[in-house]
C-alpha cells in the first residue's frame, strides 16, 4: 500500500524545505522506498535532496509533442503516432523512468515547466497513468506542489492520505493557507486529512495568530522554528537532507510526522 503526502503553500513559505525534512524522516524511520514528486515549477527539491536533475517531465512532454509533430509532417500519419511504432504511453514510461533521479531509498521525479501552447489532453492522460504506475512501487509518495495544486489533479489520480499546508507566521500567510484549503475541494482526487504547519516561527505563538488559526478550522499539526543552521545550509547550497538529526527544524518535523504516522 502506498501512502501519499502532498504539501502546498504560497511561494516562499518553505514548503520545499519541509518536504525534504519529511522525506528524511520517512527514510530514517519508516520501511520502504520514497518517491518525491517536485510538482512546483519554481522549486528546487532536487537541491534539498542533494540530487542532480537532468530531465523533467516537462522536457519529456515537449520532446514527445515534437516527435509526434515531426512524424505527422513526415508521413501524414495519424496524430499521436511516433516513428518506429512506439506509442505515447511507451515513450513516456521509458523516458520518465530513465529520468528518475535516484537517492538512497528515495527517488525524485520533477514535473518542470507547465504546458505551452497546443493540446496536451492526451499527453496528460498518459502522464497520469505512467506516474500512477511508477508510484505503486513505493511505500510513500511525497508531492511538493505549487500553491494552486493544479499539478496534483492533473498529474495523479491517486488519493492523498494527508495534505499538509505550510504557512509562514503572518496573517497574509494564513489567508493564503485558507484559500488553498478551500481549493482542495475542487480537485478531482480524494484528500483524507488536511493539516497546517506554521514555519519559521520565532519564539512563542502570538495570540492574534493563534486566534486566526483557530478560525481557519484546519488542525495545526505543529510549528517549526526559525533556525540559523538551516539558513547556513541554504546559503552554502549544501543539501538540507544532510541536516543533523538534532536540528530544531528536523526535530519539529519528526514530532508531527510521528503523530501522523499513528493515524495511517
Amino acid at each position: 500500500m502506498t501512502t501519499t503526502i502532498a504539501l502546498a503553500g504560497k511561494g516562499g513559505v518553505g514548503k520545499t524545505t519541509i518536504a525534504g525534512m519529511i522525506i528524511k524522516y520517512l527514510v530514517e524511520n519508516q520501511p520502504g522506498a520514497v518517491l518525491a514528486i517536485d510538482a512546483d515549477p519554481s522549486s528546487n527539491l532536487n537541491m534539498v535532496l542533494g540530487l542532480d536533475l537532468d530531465w523533467t517531465v516537462g522536457d519529456i512532454r515537449e520532446n514527445l509533442l515534437a516527435e509526434v509533430k515531426q512524424s505527422l509532417t513526415a508521413s501524414g500519419a495519424a496524430m499521436g503516432s511516433i516513428s518506429g511504432g512506439v506509442t505515447k504511453h511507451e515513450y513516456l514510461s521509458y523516458q520518465i523512468r530513465s529520468a528518475l533521479a535516484e537517492g538512497e531509498r528515495f527517488d525524485l521525479i520533477a514535473m518542470g515547466q507547465p504546458e505551452g501552447q497546443g493540446c496536451y489532453c492526451a499527453v496528460n492522460h498518459n502522464l497520469r497513468q505512467v506516474i500512477d504506475a511508477i508510484s505503486k512501487n513505493y511505500r510513500y509518495v511525497v508531492i511538493d506542489n505549487e500553491a494552486g495544486m493544479e499539478h496534483l489533479s492533473r498529474r495523479t489520480t491517486r488519493d492523498v492520505e494527508y495534505l499538509i499546508i505550510v504557512s509562514d507566521p503572518t496573517q497574509r500567510g494564513l489567508v493564503a493557507a485558507a484559500r488553498i484549503a478551500a481549493f482542495r475541494r475542487e480537485l478531482d482526487i480524494h484528500i483524507e486529512q488536511t493539516g497546517l504547519v506554521l514555519n519559521r516561527l520565532r519564539g512563542d505563538m502570538p495570540p492574534a495568530l493563534e486566534e486566526r488559526i483557530h478560525e481557519l478550522g484546519i488542525p495545526l499539526l505543529g510549528t517549526i522554528p526559525s533556525d540559523d543552521e538551516l539558513m547556513a545550509f541554504e546559503l552554502s547550497g549544501r543539501p538540507l537532507i544532510e541536516l543533523n538529526n538534532t536540528s530544531p527544524v528536523y526535530a519539529a518535523v519528526t514530532r508531527f510526522m510521528t503523530q501522523l504516522n499513528g493515524s495511517w
